[in-house]
């Protein structure tokens, strides 16, 4: 590569740099060639297998105890079972098989060797593992189903209970009730025409789940929104299911490379307040699901604190480093369907990722600088509560916020005529909205619209208003104890009212601030 003088000579040549640093022998061993360059770092093959291990076991066990242990470890013992969130991906694949080796079949060379073969670390941890899967074919036309597929690779491991779930079952009233939810008494809609979220009373009779789902994944406005929606009700079906085998951890297959460009494209669709989320978090259920109905193992979880704890044991792994894992290791990748529909364009996850990853190949510590990088962020606000939709914290005053820096049309009105005192509240009751109770996140990913049409994957099926989750009707069943159904728009709060204010009422507002003639 030249420097871009035309006299220089051949001196002025600007060398590559070497995929590696120093030597071909590995970082570890110092003795055998290297097999693999990961960040300009060589390792063999017998050096590299029980690195990616002792990662994996660096980012799980410190948050096994209720309360972790920092540098001092003690005796592992969780308050529940664990839960494997599996895809059939590269990532979920890897993290299956080290935790099936580290934790159900307790092989020994996975075993660390301070402490002696009979520490109380070597002993089996969690006392019953279940790994879920969630098939999401019905939500984008075209998509082939794995669900066999799975529970045929999940069978190979021996220990592990198999939970499969559908993407439909977001809006399955039976698979609440399984749960130890209570439905709303009335199947309540939100029509997506308007910012407001207007709230609706749906026929329950006349839709099943798999309609549901798909008017309401029609009814999204981009095809961001649409891959976001799938996202968070798989991430919300895996919560619940955690609660219903009373498991204290949900591990999820996010490999370094992943959680970068969740990162990104998260701030870019303004999830920037739950930054630290992405990386771990600890999820808490309402109180609406709190009555002790389902298995022995839900009845222990409500009766407990209740808290499952989302843990991404390969966010120190790369994408590379899961793929040389599994190749060297044996294990086989299932493999899982991209999320698209004909005519569909890519939305901002796939073009983060499709930009990160490129990048990656030419500068190997981008995934590691973006994380390091997003791990130091600090988000600024108060905690209203939870989201009602994604379950994650929402920032308080974001839709007065929202509201302040918006333009919006208002019908139009005689200017000369009094309008009334700004004190009197308004004459009919304000209409149900959803508005309130979501995170600016999933309120942006339900209303942005984009300057194009986007092409829904359904379009047959798009209604007016459309069916909301099974979790977002409970929480709204619990809120409208306020007063109705009005409850579940925050009733219990300030309501803000926006309308045309005329020039007298303008005057008197700022008539003790005007200096006289």
């Amino acid at each position: 590569m030249s420097c871009g003088n035309p006299v220089a000579g051949a001196n002025a040549l600007m060398e590559r740099r070497k995929k590696y640093d120093k030597t071909k022998n590995c970082v570890k061993c110092k003795t055998e060639p290297g097999n693999l360059v990961i960040r300009h770092a060589v390792y063999c093959k017998g050096c590299f297998i029980p690195l990616v291990v002792h990662k994996f076991r660096r980012a799980l066990e410190p948050t096994v105890n209720p309360k972790p242990d920092g540098p001092r470890r003690t005796a592992l013992k969780p308050t529940g079972n664990l839960l494997v969130g599996f895809s059939g991906g590269l990532g979920s694949s890897s993290l299956l098989d080290l935790v099936h080796r580290c934790y159900v079949a307790l092989d020994q060379s996975t075993m660390p060797s301070d402490g002696g073969r009979d520490h109380p670390r070597h002993e089996r941890i969690w006392q019953k593992v279940s790994v879920c899967y969630i098939e999401v074919c019905s939500a984008f036309p075209g998509m082939k189903e794995r669900s066999e597929e799975i529970a045929q690779f999940v069978k190979g491991y021996d220990g592990l209970e198999f939970i499969p779930l559908r993407i439909q079952d977001a809006f399955d009233r039976t698979w609440w009730e399984r749960t130890g939810g209570r439905p709303h008494p009335l199947q309540l809609g939100v029509s997506l025409t308007n910012e407001a979220l207007f709230l609706k009373t749906l026929d329950s009779s006349s839709t099943t789940p798999l309609e549901s789902l798909r008017a309401y994944l029609s009814s999204l406005p981009t095809p961001t929104a649409i891959t976001t929606s799938v996202q968070t009700l798989i991430r919300v079906l895996l919560l619940h299911t955690a609660l219903q085998t009373g498991s204290s951890h949900l591990v999820l297959g996010t490999s370094l490379t992943s959680l970068a460009v969740s990162l990104i494209s998260g701030v870019a669709q303004g999830s920037g307040f739950n930054i630290r989320e992405e990386t771990q978090e600890e999820w808490t259920p309402e109180p609406e699901n709190d009555n002790l109905e389902g298995s022995q193992d839900t009845k222990l979880a409500r009766k407990t604190k209740r808290t499952v704890r989302i843990v991404r044991p390969l966010r120190d792994v790369g994408m590379k480093e899961c793929a040389a894992f599994a190749w060297w290791a044996g294990v086989s990748i299932v493999g899982k369907e991209k999320w698209g529909w004909p005519g569909a364009k890519p939305g901002i996850g796939t073009l983060t990722k499709d930009f990160i990853v490129g990048l990656e190949k030419d500068y190997p510590s981008t995934v590691s600088t973006i994380v390091r990088t997003c791990g130091k962020l600090a988000p600024k606000g108060e905690v209203s509560g939870n989201c009602i939709l994604c379950g994650r914290p929402a920032q308080r005053g974001v839709q007065e916020w929202k509201t302040r820096i918006s333009i919006r049309s208002l019908p139009s009105s005689p200017t000369d005529t009094p309008a009334p005192d700004r004190m009197t509240p308004p004459e009919t009751a304000p209409e149900p909205s959803l508005t309130p109770s979501l995170c600016y996140a999933c309120h942006t990913t339900l209303t942005s619209r984009s300057a194009r049409p986007a092409l829904s994957p359904w379009p047959s099926t798009s209604t007016a208003a459309v069916a909301l989750p099974t979790w977002v009707e409970a929480r709204l069943s619990s809120a409208g104890e306020c007063g109705g159904l009005e409850g579940a728009t925050h009733a219990c709060d300030k309501i803000l009212e926006t309308r045309r204010v005329g020039q007298e009422e303008m005057k008197g507002i700022v008539n003790e601030f005007l200096l006289e003639d």
